[in-house]
């Protein structure tokens, strides 16, 4: 379980395909204070399991499910990524409930600066609109969010220069894609209006 804070941004060093997988090593050095071989660690909002792993620098794994549904595939080396630990028991959910299971990939559609914050537009595939509502929240390359605006197929969110500078958003241009995790709260509510209205029994 994650928060959408993200502690700092990685370098991808290696990338290795193993058919339908892929062994992913990364430079980092903050989420690898007190690592352990198991550790869970949220790369761009992905949750990946950490196999092996050096005082700045950790090796994953990553299965075909992830690669397909994230832009983990399409990563590079020295491509960057936000990087978050799992979160505490004790510690303070200063964004929201993230999973570390992406729902997919949105584009970049268009980015709005302005003087102090910048606004960016994404696309929104059919099957996620649902989850998406103005004031609520998103996780974006692991990045917690709120959304500004909602559309049929599309939504803004509003980025402040912290944002910009400790994320990949700083350099998110037109065109790229983005990670997207709705929040799980809509689903779990969904599926049980879901079930009820088919008549499925749902305890009371």
């Amino acid at each position: 379980m994650f928060t959408g804070i993200v502690e700092e941004l990685g370098t991808a060093k290696t990338i290795e395909r193993q058919g339908d997988s892929a062994r992913l090593s990364l430079r980092a050095h903050k989420v690898l204070e007190q690592v352990q071989h198991g550790a869970s660690i949220a790369v761009n909002g992905v949750c990946l399991t950490v196999v092996a792993h050096t005082a700045d620098e950790f090796t994953v794994d990553v299965m075909a499910e992830s690669l397909d549904r994230s832009s983990l595939g399409a990563l590079a080396p020295g491509g960057r990524v936000n990087l978050e630990r799992a979160v505490r028991a004790d510690g303070r959910l200063d964004g929201h409930i993230v999973q570390g299971h992406v729902d997919g990939v949105v584009e970049v559609l268009r980015r709005d600066e302005h003087d102090r914050w910048t606004e960016v537009r994404l696309s929104l595939p059919a099957h996620l609109a649902p989850y998406v509502a103005e004031k609520g929240s998103v996780a974006l390359d692991g990045v917690s969010l709120t959304v500004a605006s909602v559309r049929d197929s599309d939504f803004t969110v509003c980025l402040i220069p912290t944002t910009l500078e400790l994320t990949t958003f700083g350099e998110r241009a037109v065109g790229d894609p983005v990670n997207i995790e709705v929040d799980v709260l809509a689903k779990y509510v969904e599926r049980m209006v879901t079930l009820r209205a088919t008549g499925t029994a749902v305890p009371a």
